[in-house]
């Protein structure tokens, strides 16, 4: 029997990979459009008033339908699905630097407690912006309590703002390393599922 001949059966004989989809539609489009309005509204806080304003505007509404969605989507779409015990995120964590976490179709505990902490650090960095779009540009909803705000406390929003901007920024960065970490460990390319919806069905 000729090597090609060998070479074809064995690659025949050989089980394809399964791709189920874990990511639908919705949850896909939120996390692309979130990451491009919070980097719109980061780039632009200086310049683009406006434009910073609307990326805000745009966040809200997106972590809006996602809260909604985590209710009532799909199975790995729902809080239920990823949100776990503080206890069960450190075991993950301990397991992921010895490279002997699980493998989860959805979000792994740590991925979980990063998609809730950038929810958190997002809606706070809106809710001071519009606090300092209130009391410095007197524009927005919060007109009304914030009008008459003195220099020193609007002031103080702003740095709140800035400092919680950052802190978001960073857990970015966080979640991006997490994200190549766990691609290495599993051997699946994470950024390629999240644009697709598709991962390999089998566990580790």
């Amino acid at each position: 029997m000729s090597d090609i001949t060998l070479i074809s059966q064995k690659y025949i004989s050989e089980p394809k990979t399964k791709l189920v989809r874990v990511w639908d539609p919705l949850v896909r489009l939120f996390h692309w459009s979130l990451a491009a309005s919070f980097m719109i509204a980061f780039l632009t806080e200086d310049d683009l008033l406006v434009v910073h304003v609307w990326a805000g505007y745009t966040i809200f509404g997106l972590i809006l339908v996602r809260l909604i969605w985590g209710f009532m989507g799909p199975r790995h779409a729902r809080w239920s699905d990823f949100v776990k015990e503080p206890g069960e995120i450190m075991a993950y964590l301990k397991d992921a630097v010895r490279f002997r976490a699980s493998r989860h179709l959805g979000h792994n505990p740590a991925g979980g407690a990063m998609v809730v902490a950038l929810l958190v650090s997002l809606a706070a960095t809106g809710l001071t912006g519009l606090a300092v779009y209130g009391a410095q540009e007197l524009s927005g909803p919060l007109v009304p309590m914030l009008s008459g705000l003195s220099e020193g406390w609007a002031h103080l929003l702003e740095d709140g703002h800035e400092i919680l901007a950052n802190l978001t920024l960073l857990l970015v960065v966080l979640h991006l390393a997490g994200v190549a970490f766990a691609s290495l460990q599993h051997r699946e390319n994470l950024v390629r599922a999240m644009i697709t919806g598709l991962k390999r069905s089998e566990t580790e």
